[in-house]
């Protein structure tokens, strides 16, 4: 015991997947009230983390905030990493053993401003979580949500608690909307040092200050015609 798939070493809290925050504590417990069955469980916090909490990627990536769970859960609103915090924070706190993923990325459908602010397509450390159910590891992606995926012409990303969660290849109109270019693995913590230097180095417009939560779902309106 005690490798990287020992499932009991996630289901304490670390730095950035608080799940003894209060405040995560509250949300897993209201989020699961009338469920006992882990699958439904972690269906319905996949769910509420997805669409009650914004999806942004106008943060400040030099503060540790961004990447902490109960700090995204207060904001409401964060990027993929601290989705994915936030997701494995209230499955602990549920009693599901979780932890946080990362892969380099392209996304094909992100906005002309996004874009020219990163200078690239390629998204490091894309975050997404990990449950145990069943007996095996579950990918569960939930960052974009609803509303966003709407504005996009993408079908929102469901999970069912059986099979991995990822990224649709394709939109609705069958355009190429996210490649995997490079899977870091999964670990108990957000390396959240890491990927501010990653950010500074990759994308230093982007990390110059934050910008309101609400501008990417602005930004993200179908053009006319789509």
């Amino acid at each position: 015991m005690g490798c990287l798939d020992d499932p009991a070493r996630f289901l304490e809290p670390t730095a950035f997947v608080d799940s003894d925050a209060p405040d995560v504590i509250a949300f897993a417990r209201e989020v699961c009230a009338r469920e006992t069955d882990e699958v439904a469980k972690a269906v319905r916090l996949y769910q509420a983390v997805r669409d009650r909490i914004t999806y942004t990627p106008y943060c400040d990536f030099r503060s540790p905030e961004t990447y902490r769970a109960s700090a995204c859960l207060a904001r409401g609103g964060g990027f993929c990493v601290a989705k994915a915090a936030l997701l494995a924070a209230a499955a602990r706190a549920a009693g599901i053993p979780a932890r946080v993923g990362f892969a380099d990325v392209r996304n094909h459908l992100s906005t002309p401003r996004l874009r020219a602010l990163m200078g690239s397509d390629v998204f490091y450390y894309h975050g997404y979580a990990e449950v145990y159910l069943g007996g095996r590891w579950l990918k569960a992606t939930p960052a974009f949500d609803r509303a966003l995926c709407e504005r996009f012409g993408v079908e929102p990303l469901e999970f069912d608690g059986r099979a991995d969660s990822l990224f649709h290849p394709y939109d609705r109109s069958g355009r190429r909307h996210m490649e995997y270019l490079r899977d870091r693995g999964a670990q108990a913590d957000v390396p959240a040092a890491d990927i501010m230097a990653t950010f500074e180095d990759a994308y230093p417009n982007l990390t110059k200050g934050a910008r309101p939560a609400g501008q990417f779902h602005e930004e993200a309106r179908p053009a006319p015609g789509d």
